[in-house]
């Protein structure tokens, strides 16, 4: 990963192993009601992923002076968020995906049932880990985590995506599909991290949603275009996959060159958007350079 000024780079790896960490200590305190279920949740998050709504949970509550211990409960909760969207969005009644950061998908690991399960668990797991540290905002901070996943955010976005397969869309819709399904996410974690510091008033807020909401769509866009540009291996999913269900994406409609061009227009408003916040955004800064020079 590059950055800017020595050890960014390290800061943004370090908070990656610290999220890495608290999802353990989630997933093995487990009580063993069913030991397969808790197998596949396991399967589900641990020992892959490149973690970056956690990163960003802590990225931008450090940025606001929160302490990393105020963070791990929402980190947590955003990525089991995010890895449960994951399970049943590979699911043969939605994508029907194979092959899930390298590895076989859950619903091929163990079988659709589990899969399905193990989803419902980690949802509802998210809401427990977000509830288990007294916060003032803690109101505020389930809030944002529900409105996101929910019928307002990506699980809007992941029904508009599957409605548009083999429909003609334009870049406006193309561009609200992907800043629900993808980019609700995304602006949750940094929402969830500044709101763990601060009120929702403070002015900073709103200039790390800016960023956010940039960064978000231009990480999309980048996932678009690394389908057609990337292979099986190195991406650890299968590639070319939009292309062949018929999906609306960035390089379908502007070429891949456009795209990319898109792509980094959005990453200018992203890092515009962090000038308030001096040195503190340098971390946040470099995580959304490496979003959109990443191969996988």
């Amino acid at each position: 990963m590059s950055a800017d000024q020595p050890g960014v780079a390290a800061v943004i790896d370090a908070a990656r192993s610290r999220s890495e960490r608290v999802l353990t200590g989630w997933l093995d305190r487990q009580n063993g009601s069913c030991a397969t279920l808790d197998d596949a949740l396991r399967y589900s998050v641990l020992g892959s992923g490149k973690r970056l709504r956690p990163v960003l949970v802590y990225l931008a509550g450090r940025a606001l002076g929160a302490e990393d211990d105020t963070l791990d409960a929402p980190a947590a909760a955003i990525e089991m968020i995010h890895a449960y969207s994951l399970v049943h969005d590979d699911l043969p009644a939605m994508d029907d995906d194979d092959l899930r950061r390298g590895r076989p998908t859950v619903h091929r690991a163990f079988d659709e049932p589990l899969a399905i399960l193990a989803g419902d668990a980690l949802q509802t797991l998210a809401f427990e880990a977000l509830a288990s540290r007294p916060h003032p905002r803690l109101a505020a901070l389930i809030t944002t985590l529900a409105r996101a996943a929910g019928r307002d955010g990506m699980a809007a976005g992941q029904a508009i995506d599957l409605g548009a397969v083999g429909a003609p869309m334009d870049l406006a819709a193309l561009q609200m599909m992907h800043q629900h399904k993808t980019g609700a996410l995304i602006r949750a974690a940094v929402r969830l991290g500044a709101l763990v510091a601060v009120e929702e008033s403070d002015p900073r807020v709103v200039a790390l949603d800016n960023y956010a909401a940039a960064m978000g769509l231009a990480f999309q866009i980048h996932d678009d275009v690394l389908d057609v540009t990337g292979d099986t291996r190195t991406l650890g999913k299968t590639s070319g996959a939009d292309a062949r269900r018929d999906k609306p994406t960035y390089p379908a409609l502007l070429g891949v060159a456009q795209a990319r061009e898109r792509a980094l227009h959005l990453l200018d408003e992203a890092l515009e958007a962090l000038q308030p916040l001096g040195e503190a955004g340098l971390p946040l800064a470099a995580l959304a350079r490496f979003m959109i020079d990443r191969d996988h």
